[in-house]
């Protein structure tokens, strides 16, 4: 199992803005390559303006072969187009992580083909 997790760090005060562009545009998209995400929180301390969404796949293999489907779709295009138009991001970080072997089960994602 591998976990995807990726933190994003936006403009002040424009978090909510793009967590409403994600769910309009990007969001959808994902259900239909990934399914649902293990979580999307939002910095309640620490590093504010940021947010973190973590994706379960398989392995690495799998998370390759779902952003390649997912890259090649014109939706997710749409949604890139927004994002960048809409510039709230400012900084990304992503780790792969892998769970130690005493973790608490971690259920794989259910896709959504119709999102």
């Amino acid at each position: 199992m591998l976990l995807d997790v990726r933190t994003y760090k936006t403009l002040p005060g424009r978090v909510n803005a793009q967590l409403e562009l994600y769910k309009k545009y990007g969001y959808p998209v994902q259900l239909r390559y990934m399914g649902e995400p293990l979580c999307y929180a939002v910095a309640e301390t620490g590093e504010l303006n940021t947010f973190t969404h973590i994706w379960v796949y398989a392995s690495a293999a799998d998370r390759e072969q779902k952003r390649a489907a997912m890259a090649k779709d014109p939706d997710w295009a749409v949604y890139m187009a927004e994002n960048a138009k809409a510039g709230h991001i400012i900084a990304q970080e992503n780790r792969q992580m892998i769970p130690t072997a005493w973790s608490p089960p971690i259920p794989m994602p259910k896709i959504h083909p119709k999102a």
